[in-house]
């Protein structure tokens, strides 16, 4: 066969006669997007994803898949007008597609965590793997598995059934398992040394989950810490009784032991220059978190008695416990201000929140609030403070009662005071946790721009300040925030540390398509069908009226039979093709948005009637290679199209499902699928 000389975006290719155009374009080393061509089947055309032009044609784009090549032809492979004409192919086909991705927990996950493998990984017995998994995405699952407020859990699917995984209590129990199995934690040393020193400010959650992916990275990593320990708010902001000394330590210990070094009891502009920092090492990181407590502005909030919330636990924190009296209010209805009610009450107080939102507003955790009450916190609602003054031995706290307005910025109703209806109240103690600032101070020598909320501005993709080399994540850059955010921003400023260290353009992680089903009241009620209930495992804790005098910590964890009980209630959300799913690849590729076309979208079916494979058609994408594998490969026709224009489906005819028809498991189909709407399941080797 004689070969044929082609121009591909003006470079010679030689090919044999009679080759296709996507054929030449592969050789030369174009990575063409297709969906309905599969080796072994001839050119369908359905999808048109994988178009070119042709020089001296009628000026239109042709499928490459189905375009002979001659001799001298003239072939634009990659042009704006083209990655158009692609990105447009591939966002109709994502527009009409009902799946998911991630699992919607992994979505919401701020850290990104993959919860599905590690929960598979419980379930098999295999709870060290478990660990290995999280670890991956995030450095300190034991301490996370205790205080994270869980958004995982309220995207769960299980919840249309009964209740939510115990997501968070899992993490925990994989890593205590570890714990426990190996006497201390598994970490890996770098590979190799790059040579490159990256210094950290901050040794909390963000800076220390920084530390412990760039060290992973071979970079000399140095972290500045201005506290006699590690941990940041971890540590000095959140009581023992819910996140121990010890395990906190054995976390940040294991890092250190990677290579880590930590410079404790070192303060950025007393102890040490930063301007030196930024001239000695090759990028810097901010992360000091927001440790400054914001103002109540109401007279009398300096006065002795009068504590901050951050101030209060940081006390208890390093041992000091003050004497806070009989009776005690806190302001606020964050988790600090829960926090420091029950520490409050482990030292013997009355004590009651003060907050000037209904409970429905209030930020902190419904279960916390709960195990709070349990304790004896006491709640009053649509109540605010306006002035303190001491009277002997007594602090006077006018106060004023609030009504709902209008929703503010955060979404929420405004609390608005209702005229005369001021009352005051005596305490011991006032407890004040209404928020946290970031103290920018000690950073302003480096010229970094400060946001109108008073954080570290930066590109919200790559970390980078406004000075090139220098970075910030955590809650100095996004305010006040949840630890797990803190610990996924870490990873991902130290991904984008390390492009800036390789001399590579820097972009951050890497922002992959993520298909959704849609949000979790409105997926459909197939999805369900044929599962049975299984009641939650509950978290044991210790018994309540030892809860109120203790600093131990009062869950206990659960045991190993009930843990993976607990993991075989997780429904396995997700793409079974996550990694191979062609169709989610080009949309990355193309950064398509799946909503940009309106209307009607296919609905979710499932088809498990044979044990060998699963068939979802809510994926499909109608490209057809399965009714051509089945019908030129197998010559079997066990599916067909069905219906006609924007109703047309890939379906077994006549309404049937796979098992009635004449399908024999060859699995030929699932190999051309180029989404996951036909897969082989797992279980199929058991099977031959």
């Amino acid at each position: 066969m004689a070969d044929v000389t082609v121009k591909i975006d003006g470079k010679d290719i030689t090919v044999p006669e009679g080759s296709t155009v996507l054929e030449a374009a592969t050789k030369a080393g174009y990575d063409i997007p297709v969906f309905c061509n599969a080796e072994g089947l001839k050119p369908f055309t359905s999808c048109f994803v994988c178009v070119v032009k042709i020089e001296g044609g009628k000026g239109n784009l042709v499928p490459s898949c189905a375009t002979i090549v001659r001799e001298g032809m003239s072939i634009t492979a990659e042009s704006p007008e083209i990655n158009a004409a692609r990105k447009m192919c591939v966002t109709l086909l994502v527009s009409d597609h009902c799946g998911d991705c991630l699992p919607p927990c992994q979505a919401a996950c701020p850290a990104s965590i993959d919860i599905k493998s590690f929960l598979k990984a419980i379930a098999d017995n295999t709870p060290e793997q478990a660990a290995k998994i999280i670890r991956e995405k995030a450095p300190l699952p034991a301490s996370l598995g205790r205080i994270c407020p869980r958004p995982c859990e309220d995207e769960c699917r299980r919840t249309r059934i009964e209740q939510p995984i115990s997501i968070c209590n899992m993490k925990r129990f994989a890593s205590d398992n570890e714990i426990e199995k190996y006497g201390g934690i598994q970490l890996k040393n770098p590979a190799y040394e790059t040579g490159k020193k990256v210094a950290i400010i901050g040794a909390g959650p963000a800076g220390m989950s920084a530390a412990y992916f760039l060290r992973q990275q071979g970079h000399d990593v140095t972290v500045f810490e201005k506290n006699e320990k590690s941990g940041g708010m971890l540590r000095y902001g959140i009581p023992f009784y819910r996140l121990p000394d010890k395990i906190l330590s054995i976390e940040m210990d294991s890092i250190e032991k990677t290579g880590v070094k930590v410079k404790y009891n070192t303060e950025t502009g007393k102890d040490i220059n930063i301007i030196s920092l930024q001239k000695d090492y090759d990028a810097l990181l901010i992360a000091i978190g927001a440790q400054g407590a914001s103002s109540m502005r109401v007279e009398g909030e300096t006065l002795s008695g009068v504590y901050t919330g951050i101030d209060y636990l940081g006390k208890i924190a390093r041992g000091e416990f003050p004497d806070i009296g009989k009776k005690v209010f806190v302001i606020g209805g964050g988790n600090t201000a829960i926090d420091a009610s029950r520490s409050a009450v482990r030292s013997g107080a009355d004590v009651t929140i003060l907050y000037r939102r209904t409970k429905a507003e209030m930020p902190a955790s419904n279960f916390e609030i709960s195990e709070a009450e349990e304790e004896g916190v006491k709640i009053e609602y649509l109540v605010a403070p306006v002035s303190i003054v001491r009277k002997n031995d007594k602090l006077y706290i006018k106060c004023i009662r609030m009504e709902q307005g209008e929703p503010d910025e955060s979404g929420r109703k405004r609390p608005v005071p209702i005229k005369d209806s001021e009352f005051e109240i005596n305490a011991d103690t006032v407890i004040s946790a209404i928020g946290q600032q970031v103290l920018t101070g000690t950073v302003a020598p480096l010229g970094v721009e400060i946001d109108k909320n008073g954080n570290i501005a930066t590109d919200p993709a790559t970390f980078m300040t406004t000075r090139p080399g220098i970075f910030a994540a955590g809650d100095c850059q996004s305010g006040a925030d949840i630890a797990v955010r803190a610990v996924g921003n870490g990873r991902k400023a130290a991904h984008a540390i390390g492009q800036y260290l390789a001399g590579e353009v820097v972009t951050g992680e890497q922002k992959v398509f993520n298909s959704q089903m849609g949000p979790l009241e409105s997926v459909p009620d197939t999805l369900f069908e044929g599962i049975e209930q299984k009641e939650r495992i509950k978290m044991p804790l210790i018994n309540l009226s030892d809860r109120k005098h203790t600093y131990k910590e009062i869950e206990t964890g659960f045991e190993y039979d009930k843990a993976v009980a607990e993991a075989e209630r997780c429904l396995k959300c997700g793409c079974d093709k996550l990694e191979e799913c062609k169709l989610r690849i080009y949309a990355t590729r193309f950064d398509v948005d799946q909503n940009f076309f309106k209307g009607e979208r296919r609905t979710y079916s499932l088809d498990t009637s044979r044990l060998d494979i699963k068939m979802e058609t809510g994926k499909c994408i109608t490209c057809g290679s399965c009714v051509r594998a089945c019908a030129d490969i197998k010559q079997l026709n066990v599916f067909s199209f069905v219906n006609r224009g924007f109703k047309t489906r890939m379906a077994v005819p006549f309404g049937k499902s796979l098992v009635d028809s004449a399908c024999d498991g060859c699995g030929e189909c699932a190999k051309v699928c180029p989404t996951a709407a036909i897969v082989m399941k797992a279980n199929r080797m058991l099977l031959t």
